[in-house]
């Protein structure tokens, strides 16, 4: 009894020095902090260590702006996001008119960016300039471009002034002669970069001439450029920064804590992304909930204002908008969209939705709203001002405007809801037929969207909680804290990458965007390493990433290719693949994978049983010619074409072993021993070619190379044992003296990663240890890296810096760890 006692003691000890070791372990600092997070249109960021240390931002960097400002009696802390600079033109680019520009592809003389240099005989084009032939005025495929741009000005004094460019790539740019700026790589969204003073007094009233050099290193290539002023602020008042104490991130929830003197202050960011509820996930709706209480035990008078920019419902912010607003369900409703509507018109990478509609609303009984100019939005808050009580206002840059009045607060604490929303009307063009998103799919109404949130809010909020802290636990267990970190950070990222909508034959259709990678809908290379989270949380979810594939190569008349496309189009537009070339191993062995997969998760194969035939025909493919794969590219395109890929073969080895299981759960034994032989016989073939001592090589035969071989992990998760177990634990021991400070690298090319991969990598390690010896940079990258962007997957190990990409949807990767501890 009493050694029972003392082991009880002593266990107890543990958990309590274990828990404190996870209290005092640092924070991880995002790399930015998911707000609002639903579908790649709608996705509101945070891209700072605080919360008021700048503008919020939609994914590809543009404001999206929330502001939010607590008055404490006669003083005024601002919480939320921070003033949004608004650009009135000097010289507009052509995202305002249509202008024209001298040009040259063949070097010029020198001096060509001066004012006087004479420019007549080059040619003259209409921006902007770029080699995609829908967004050019004019084609530019060359490899240089030499740009003049003559122009006068009416007024010279200006306070200030900032170059507004977009390019595609590397730029010099000159005013009246003098170098202004100058860059390496690519910016597709407009960016505003100061011009120096000095530069600015050499404007003169006539003949000014902004002048450019760009060229183009690789993939695409554009440019447009422009002038223009910051626009005066709005009334002078002096509005203290709130102190950020404290910020959490949950799989669902973003939780900001701030000091404002006498008052603390809560806000917290939730969408609720509950995958097993897919009217709830689906439902584009954010709560914001902001509690206040008194902390020096006196009262004090108190009021809040929350306040959102129109822009969040255009692509450019030269787009005119009409805001409304109406009172419905108990409920203040502001409403803003552009005029135009032009519904799944665009179709881009860098793209923001400009139709539909974005919404504010917060509790009639509680609260004031109102619309405003961007220079006035704060003055019925602030003063005496009254509120304006149009119900409809029709503009550019405009602010939807709530006031809260919590009145007398004192130590209780007091709160307020606010709700945000957007209803695109129309969310995917499928082979031509326009699909609603998934919540209006029965006949459902924005208004009682917004209804049902409401009054479903706590009940929401207490299953959310209950979700998070049962996934923070479950991946705690299976790879400790910062692996546990990491997945809490890329859990809303991961989903809101995806829209959700039905298809014309009733089936889930879950199409990702390529983010910052193209902007492909329903890429198969995109859905395989994001296939983790789905797998685990709901397998239908990845069915529906599955179905338009399957759909193109069965139904749609335009696949007869015996290996699944890589794409299906431009998000939004999915009406056909359209990537520059086909990937035949890679998708066809992530197709059999993740059907394979689904199969595992549900326990039986009735999904593979509909798509036998095509997945019959991919599996023959594969053994055809999936072993020695030719020059051909795979998932990890940017790093080129590659023949005799090792890892791909992997792929396809495990492909066409994940054939033979599915075969077995129909009860094709027949079928199973076969494809299992050739699988079996084909990974020895594999280990004898690829062997490189130490390790396996790169490519078959190419000695003193090294890749991560992350295809394998599914060799144990899905039960296959078609490998050796002797491979994955000699990979492992090399890859552990490969490492860099953020990251293991890719393979023996470059000293770039992938993060993703290196989670699947991680994953193969028999022991802790190990895993962690190859996690922990990844969660160093996530806390260090210079990039403020939604995570990248893509990133160097040796400086942490993002090479390209953000906001993906692979990062749902991550979960691979628990996903292998949930099917042991």
């Amino acid at each position: 009894m009493r050694l029972t006692k003392h082991i009880k003691i002593f266990s107890l000890l543990l958990l309590i020095i274990e828990a404190t070791t996870l209290c005092a372990q640092e924070k991880l600092r995002a790399p930015a902090y998911p707000l609002i997070t639903h579908n790649p249109n709608f996705s509101i960021w945070s891209k700072d260590s605080e919360l008021n240390g700048s503008a919020t931002q939609h994914w590809t960097n543009q404001d999206h702006s929330l502001l939010g400002i607590l008055k404490v009696d006669d003083s005024y802390y601002r919480f939320l996001g921070a003033e949004t600079k608004i650009y009135e033109s000097v010289l507009a680019a052509s995202d305002e008119i249509n202008y024209e520009a001298d040009y040259s592809e063949s070097k010029p003389k020198s001096g060509w960016e001066k004012a006087d240099y004479d420019s007549s005989s080059w040619k003259k084009g209409g921006a902007p300039f770029s080699d995609n032939p829908r967004d050019a005025k004019t084609v530019w495929k060359s490899n240089d471009l030499w740009y003049r741009r003559s122009f006068d000005l009416n007024n010279t004094n200006l306070k200030n002034l900032y170059l507004k460019l977009r390019h595609d790539d590397n730029v010099v740019v000159y005013l009246n002669g003098d170098k202004i700026y100058e860059t390496e790589g690519w910016q597709h969204s407009y960016k505003y970069i100061p011009i120096d003073k000095k530069y600015i007094k050499s404007l003169k009233s006539k003949n000014n001439v902004l002048a450019i050099h760009i060229k183009n290193t690789a993939g695409g290539q554009c440019l447009d450029a422009g002038l223009v002023t910051e626009a005066p602020s709005m009334q002078n008042l002096t509005i203290k920064k709130a102190k950020q104490t404290d910020v959490v991130i949950n799989a669902n929830q973003t939780i900001y804590t701030f000091d404002c003197d006498n008052m603390v202050l809560t806000a917290t960011f939730t969408s609720p992304l509950l995958l097993d509820d897919l009217n709830l996930m689906s439902r584009p709706i954010s709560y914001l909930s902001v509690n206040v209480k008194s902390k020096d035990n006196r009262k004090h008078q108190a009021k809040l204002y929350i306040g959102a920019s129109s822009n969040i419902a255009v692509y450019s912010p030269q787009q005119e908008v009409v805001v409304s607003k109406y009172t419905q369900n108990n409920l203040n409703i502001l409403k803003a969209g552009t005029v135009e509507q032009p519904v799944l018109q665009k179709k881009s990478d860098d793209m923001r939705v400009d139709w539909g509609y974005f919404y504010l609303s917060a509790h009639s009984g509680k609260t004031q709203h109102y619309i405003s100019e961007i220079n006035t939005s704060l003055l019925p808050f602030v003063s005496n001002e009254k509120i304006n009580t149009k119900t409809e206002v029709t503009g550019k840059n405009l602010v939807l405007n709530t006031i809260s009045d919590l009145g007398t607060i004192g130590s209780e604490e007091v709160s307020s809801l606010f709700m945000f929303g957007y209803d695109e009307i129309y969310s995917i063009n499928y082979f031509d037929t326009k699909l609603k998103p998934w919540f209006k799919k029965d006949g459902s109404s924005m208004d009682n969207a917004l209804a049902t949130a409401s009054n479903e809010y706590n009940d929401v909020i207490e299953r959310v909680k209950a979700f998070d802290e049962k996934l923070y636990n479950d991946c705690l267990n299976a790879g400790g804290k910062k692996y546990a970190d990491l997945c809490l950070l890329t859990y809303r990222q991961a989903i809101a990458a995806h829209s959700l909508v039905e298809s014309p034959e009733g089936e889930i259709l879950f199409l990702s965007k390529e983010n910052n990678s193209g902007g492909f809908i329903n890429t198969v290379d995109v859905t395989y390493p994001s296939a983790p989270l789905f797998l685990i949380y709901n397998p239908d979810l990845l069915k529906g990433m599955l179905n338009g594939i399957f759909y193109y190569s069965e139904k749609s008349g335009k696949w007869s290719k015996p290996y699944p496309t890589h794409d299906l189009g431009v998000y939004p537009v999915a009406t056909g693949h359209i990537y520059g070339e086909d990937m035949p191993v890679e998708e066809a062995g992530n197709m059999i994978i993740l059907t394979a997969a689904i199969a595992q998760r549900e326990g039986h194969a009735n999904y593979a049983e509909k798509h036998w035939e095509t997945l019959t025909t991919w599996a023959d493919y594969l053994v055809d010619n999936g072993f020695d794969p030719g020059n051909q590219l795979c998932t990890d395109d940017f790093a080129g074409h590659l023949a005799r890929n090792a890892n791909l073969s992997v792929k396809a080895i495990m492909g066409i072993a994940s054939y033979g299981k599915l075969a077995g759960m129909l009860g094709k034994k027949d079928v199973e021993k076969k494809y299992i032989r050739v699988a079996k016989k084909l990974a020895k073939d594999w280990e004898k070619i690829d062997n490189d001592g130490d390790h396996y090589s790169l490519a078959f035969e190419a000695k003193n190379t090294w890749s991560q071989k992350y295809n394998l992990v599914w060799d144990e998760i899905l039960d296959l044992n078609i490998f050796s177990k002797s491979i994955p634990r000699k990979e492992i021991k090399y890859y552990l003296t490969k490492q860099n400070k953020y990251g293991l690298p890719l393979d023996s090319r470059r000293t770039y990663t992938k993060s993703d991969w290196i989670m699947w990598t991680a994953t193969l390690a028999e022991n802790k240890s190990d895993f962690d010896a190859l996690i922990n940079p990844v969660w160093t990258y996530a806390n260090e890296t210079p990039s403020r962007e939604p995570i990248s997957d893509f990133h160097e190990t040796t400086n942490a810096k993002r090479i390209n990409f953000k906001a993906r949807s692979v990062v749902g990767g991550y979960f691979i760890k628990l996903l292998k501890v949930l099917e042991k």
